[in-house]
């Protein structure tokens, strides 16, 4: 993948937090090079959380977040507050800003015993240490810099390295599924609904994976799907469909050729697969009048057959065959709370980091509302769930 085009969702997202004037925007601009943040000797210059996509060497592709004090004031400055308390379920790594003359508030304290509640790699920078008359030794998650000199920045950004070492190795969508030479085919449905002159961006993954496992990559269209098995020597060993066209795929796809989804293996990339898949169990439970909350990560046009408004609604009361409230969010919306709904149904997440995304599911679990994926939800109410899953039982 280029590193200079990754998706936002696949880079690394660094958040700086902190009370007002302690030099958070300062140093977002140190660290990046960049006149990133406005910066001003005004407190609450940030009012929002700014945020830029960029190389950052020696880290590689990053989103870094400027957020507005923690200390902000007035109606405003708590909705300020807390979106960027929000912030901190997309992040993979936060800085904490102090100001090294005032030392931890109460707020920090709070904020740095979030950071751990969460198990979120955190950094302690305190800031405008060119002020102190000496400067204490740093300890292992704590530097003290200076962004108004340029002192300490190079060490602070490789104690950032340091904690992107000590993350989990890099997952893959399904380089444990298919090898080298494998055949596998893509069936990519383009309609009405589909983005014009691009595929989406769970397919993309998928194809660029495929090519660096040295795979056999076919991309066809259902009416496509059943010559182009024909047309091969030996059977595909993976068949990978859009969700919408499961049933279609599943009719035309042997039984002894593994099928499943992007969906479904975004939900084992981004999420939890064990936990949407008995979400989906949870369909035939729906009853009269429960409340369903259909969200996606991204947001778009909708088209007349959108299938976040209009088809899935439509084939979860058939499949319950009871009459259901639903409700919708897309893009950064997401109720902290989901204990008002009986079922969440979600897309694959491909615009939402890996943290992020397990924050929602994280939501529901502590609501008490089960959760589950569009893929996984469809496969479910066709009766191909459990086929669905079986290239995940063998695995070699």
């Amino acid at each position: 993948m280029n590193l200079n085009t990754a998706p936002s969702s696949e880079r690394l997202h660094i958040g700086f937090f902190g009370m007002r004037n302690a030099g958070k925007s300062s140093l977002v601009n140190a660290v990046t090079g960049q006149a990133l943040s406005l910066v001003s000797d005004v407190k609450g210059t940030t009012t929002d959380p700014v945020r830029k996509a960029m190389e950052l060497l020696p880290l590689g592709p990053v989103v870094i977040i400027d957020t507005p004090g923690l200390d902000d004031e007035g109606t405003l400055g708590e909705m300020r507050v807390e979106k960027a308390k929000q912030i901190l379920a997309t992040v993979d790594i936060a800085i904490l800003v102090v100001d090294a003359l005032k030392g931890m508030s109460p707020q920090d304290e709070e904020l740095k015993a979030l950071f751990e509640k969460r198990k979120l790699p955190y950094i302690i920078a305190f800031n405008k240490a060119d002020l102190l008359g000496s400067v204490p030794d740093s300890k292992k998650n704590e530097i003290y810099v200076s962004a108004q000199k340029g002192s300490g920045i190079n060490e602070l950004k490789e104690k950032m390295v340091g904690l992107v070492k000590d993350r989990k190795s890099e997952k893959k969508i399904l380089a444990d599924l298919v090898a080298k030479n494998d055949v596998v085919i893509l069936v990519t449905p383009i309609d009405e609904s589909a983005p014009k002159g691009r595929l989406i961006l769970p397919q993309q993954q998928t194809i660029r994976e495929l090519l660096e496992i040295g795979a056999v990559t076919l991309v066809v269209q259902v009416n496509e799907l059943s010559g182009a098995i024909l047309r091969l020597k030996d059977k595909p060993k993976l068949v990978i469909t859009d969700s919408q066209a499961f049933k279609e795929v599943s009719a035309i796809v042997s039984e002894d050729i593994m099928l499943t989804s992007f969906s479904i293996l975004f939900a084992r990339y981004k999420g939890d697969l064990a936990t949407v898949v008995d979400g989906a169990f949870r369909l035939k439970e729906l009853r009269d009048g429960d409340r369903v909350l259909i969200s996606e990560g991204c947001t778009h046009h909708r088209q007349c057959k959108d299938i976040g408004t209009v088809k899935l609604p439509g084939w979860i009361e058939k499949y319950s065959d009871k009459k259901l409230s639903f409700s919708f969010t897309s893009g950064g919306e997401f109720p902290s709370d989901t204990g008002d709904f009986a079922l969440v149904v979600h897309c694959g997440g491909c615009m939402l980091t890996e943290n992020e995304m397990k924050n929602r599911m994280e939501i529901c679990r502590l609501s008490g509302t089960p959760i589950t994926n569009y893929g996984t939800a469809i496969a479910e109410m066709h009766g191909i769930l459990k086929r669905s899953l079986e290239v995940f039982d063998k695995k070699e």
